[in-house]
């Protein structure tokens, strides 16, 4: 058993490499038993001390403490952690900051410790075993770090290399127990990260996050505060991420409420930001409309600059002052005093006018507080109705990173030009794991694939999005896994491109519950995501399936469910939990959200003769409605001792899509359940939504091509876990060109075979409802039969109405064209990928 501990780890050393990343004298990594020139990190002849310095940051304190804590849990041994060497005794790690630790510096100076790969980037570290690095130690581990970051995420990475996930915390999930841990000699030193800023945004935060806070966190105050917040920076450290972006809504007071909070963050090393809509720091929701008052002695006016500047001005000078001492980032602009439009002129030349006005004046602020306009981080986000903005030609400073959005379900809307990924400030991108709003919220699962994330990311980044990445989150649980891809993938965007992304799943389940159920894991979580794609579980309500894919999408969750329970039975003790949390519920629930919807749909459509089946399908979605219920108050009071109690709701909002649905026998359901949903129906507008899949006489998965032609410098790339039913292809590298109707020739292409007899046809060509990369690019398809005449199709759907809705919702756009097939046997269909970006599923022959 100990031979295969080391053989995983080394594994898992090498699969969580880093970019560029290069081991010198071996690779680092632990061992349960001492072999020649290993150092004894802990266990039982080990009492193992860490020393940092006092003049070093104090995220390092707090890294070395938490590591301390790790290696406690495996080994049942808690190193002591020390500033002064005359403390020491056993073995001895060092840890320090280059320019910050003295210790680390004379390393440097006496020539034992080389930092040569390290020094002067950003957030890198090296690992390195030294021989007498001081008077009176033999040997010792180092742990150095370019900045305070580096330092902090080294010490984690010696966690990470122990055992421990960076759930350890979060989600429970128990290191298995070692008797010692012993590190092979060796030197490591890690790389830049991709993307220079990564980060979490909390958001609608009101019906988990911050109810379980309020009950165990931060009692004192009832509130998210500084206790919290210390647990989710440790998070943030542990997952290599080092923005925030706080917690906002009505719910919650503004994060500089509290003054502990930016302290906690500054020892956490954590980059303070603010929301797309929450200029300058400030959080609107509360700071103006709650507690305006109270910081001012007035009452707010209208959060309208051009009649009210000398408010605002002021609110946001005060906000500068305070945050002046703090590492920040500003967001500038303006939006309403909530998420909604800019106040003010009713033109979109008066709202761009004003808009660069604001900036302006936001920017005089930097150069009075900072000393030049340019010396503050400063982002710009145009989203939803500021992208209209910007594209009416805004002028945003180019030292101000651009930040683009996505459309709120995982796909971005728009991307760098040429010509503005030029500009000094760079880009970034916000990023939606969970959203509240239209077509409707999806704030209940995680259900955003790897491969998804990857696929949208990964254009975006080479698309020149390097400088900034943040994620809404929402309430953080259950969307561990998608967080963790998401900042995995930033910090080395290479590891997991949309070819390799499928594979995370295995990856990560292995890091966290072992080899041996690693497989199962990834299998169960990939047919999560497939089954999703086709229609999340909190769409539901709106969905229409036909009679057989109810019965197969029924099916499937079965065998779901099935893959549950037996990956269960499997696990040691130790992980129950953890795998509950991070895999059985989000399973169950989608899995049960299915049964509720569907059995209840299919009991108002039998026959009436039929009185037992319309009870037995009654029953049975009352039954999952149940078992949804019984899950969530497990999850909240049946694990770890009630941690999690207020964690989670299964129907945040209150949506209808949550309660009991109609059914054909209502005399089995409760009085309770009979009362009317509470819902916004602002939210809820889907007339005419058409989101059935039908498939035709003949469907093909877009992988299924026969042949294909590819352009030099790039490829047609199979991508599983992608799209319907789990496939895609696409053009790869996304900066390839793209090719105008009169060009469409010259594009690469697929080809495939079909047998249809002589007649009229018509073809559906279904895609990942994507949207084109910038001003200029469509998603263009172009198809022809038997080198026939091309037919040409454009994908893109800008427009936020019915025919996005839909495709939202169904999880594909799509073209169709007429087909005229003439007497021959068998036919070839040839179709171009004009764009990049376009991600092709499948294609549908139907009869006209």
């Amino acid at each position: 058993m100990k031979k295969w501990t080391c053989l995983l780890l080394g594994f898992l050393f090498l699969t969580h490499a880093l970019p560029a990343q290069k081991a010198t004298m071996g690779a680092l990594t632990i061992l349960d038993k001492p072999t020649a020139g290993t150092f004894p990190l802990a266990g039982q002849n080990a009492a193992p001390t860490i020393l940092v310095d006092a003049s070093d940051a104090a995220v390092v304190r707090i890294a070395a403490n938490a590591l301390a804590g790790d290696i406690a849990l495996v080994t049942g041994t808690r190193p002591k952690v020390i500033t002064d060497l005359k403390q020491y005794k056993g073995s001895l790690v060092i840890a320090g900051t280059i320019g910050q630790s003295p210790t680390i510096d004379g390393l440097i100076r006496a020539k034992k410790l080389d930092v040569s790969k390290i020094k002067g980037k950003w957030e890198t570290f090296t690992l390195s075993t030294i021989n007498t690095p001081l008077k009176g130690v033999q040997q010792a581990l180092v742990i150095a770090g370019s900045d305070r970051r580096g330092t902090a995420y080294g010490l984690f990475e010696l966690s990470r290399r122990a055992g421990v996930s960076p759930w350890v915390w979060w989600a429970d999930v128990l290191p298995q127990k070692r008797k010692a841990l012993y590190v092979r000699p060796g030197t490591f030193s890690s790389a830049e990260p991709s993307v220079k800023y990564r980060g979490l945004f909390i958001n609608d935060e009101d019906w988990g996050l911050n109810p379980w806070a309020r009950k165990n966190m931060d009692t004192a105050i009832r509130d998210m505060g500084p206790k919290t917040y210390a647990h989710l920076f440790e998070l943030l450290l542990r997952l290599r991420a080092n923005v925030i972006w706080p917690a906002m809504h009505d719910s919650t007071k503004a994060f500089w409420y509290y003054p502990d909070n930016p302290k906690v963050a500054d020892q956490y090393a954590i980059v303070i930001g603010s929301t797309h809509c929450d200029m300058m720091l400030r959080s609107n929701t509360f700071e103006w409309q709650k507690n305006f008052e109270h910081e001012y002695g007035v009452q707010p006016g209208t959060y309208r600059y051009d009649s009210n500047k000398t408010q605002i001005y002021k609110y946001w000078e005060d906000r500068v002052a305070a945050a002046k001492n703090y590492e920040a980032m500003y967001t500038v602009g303006m939006r309403g005093v909530r998420d909604g439009t800019i106040v003010g002129p009713t033109t979109r030349e008066g709202k761009i006018a004003l808009t660069e006005t604001i900036i302006q004046d936001q920017r005089g602020l930097f150069q009075r507080y900072f000393g030049g306009p340019t010396n503050a981080l400063q982002i710009f986000c145009p989203y939803k109705e500021v992208l209209g903005l910007y594209q009416g030609r805004l002028k945003v400073p180019e030292d101000v990173t651009l930040v683009w959005t996505d459309d709120n379900f995982g796909y971005i809307r728009q991307l760098s030009t040429p010509a503005e990924q030029k500009r000094s400030g760079a880009s970034g991108i916000y990023y939606h794991l969970s959203y509240l709003g239209g077509p409707h919220d999806y704030l209940w699962l995680s259900t955003t694939s790897p491969a998804l994330i990857s696929y949208e990311m990964t254009k975006g980044y080479q698309f020149g999005a390097n400088r900034f990445w943040v994620v809404n989150v929402g309430d953080l649980k259950p969307a561990e896994l998608e967080t963790q891809f998401f900042l995995d993938l930033a910090w080395n965007i290479n590891l997991w491109t949309p070819e390799k992304a499928h594979t995370y799943a295995r990856h990560w389940a292995e890091q966290t519950f072992g080899k041996e159920l690693a497989a199962p894991i990834a299998a169960l979580k990939s047919e999560y995501y497939r089954l999703a794609q086709q229609g999340k579980p909190e769409h539901m309500g709106i969905l229409r399936f036909d009679s057989a894919s109810r019965r197969e999408r029924l099916a499937a969750y079965d065998r779901l469910l099935e893959q549950v329970e037996a990956v269960k039975a499997r696990l040691p003790e130790r992980l129950k939990n953890a795998f509950f949390e991070l895999v059985e519920y989000p399973a169950k629930g989608a899995a049960l959200m299915n049964q509720k919807i569907l059995f209840a749909q299919m009991s108002r459509e039998v026959p009436a003769g039929d009185r037992p089946l319309a009870v037995d399908l009654s029953q049975k979605a009352k039954n999952a409605f149940d078992r949804i219920r019984a899950l969530t108050a497990h999850y909240n009071t049946g694990i770890e001792g009630g941690k999690w109690n207020g964690i989670i709701t299964y129907k945040p909002r209150n949506l209808s899509v949550y309660g009991m649905p109609e059914v054909a026998a209502p005399e089995i359901l409760e009085d309770s359940l009979r009362s009317p949903k509470v819902y916004d129906r602002r939210y809820l507008d889907t007339t005419s939504v058409a989101a059935a899949l039908k498939p035709g006489i003949v469907s093909l998965p877009a992988t299924g091509f026969f042949a294909k032609h590819e352009t030099k410098g790039e490829r047609i790339a199979a991508l599983t876990g992608l799209g319907l039913n789990g496939t895609s292809i696409s053009r790869y590298p996304f900066t390839g060109a793209s090719f105008t109707n009169e060009e469409a020739g010259k594009a690469p292409y697929v080809e495939y075979k079909v047998s249809l007899p002589a007649g009229t046809y018509r073809l559906s060509l279904k895609c990942l409802p994507t949207q084109a990369i910038h001003k200029g690019r469509k998603l263009g398809l172009a198809v022809s039969v038997d080198n026939g005449p091309l037919q040409f199709v454009n994908v893109a759907h800008p427009e936020e109405d019915r025919v996005w809705k839909a495709n939202l919702l169904r999880g594909y756009s799509e073209g169709t064209v007429p087909l005229q097939i003439r007497a021959g046997d068998p036919q070839i269909l040839r179709v171009y990928l004009l764009d990049t970006g376009l991600a092709f599923s499948r294609l549908d022959v139907a009869a006209e």
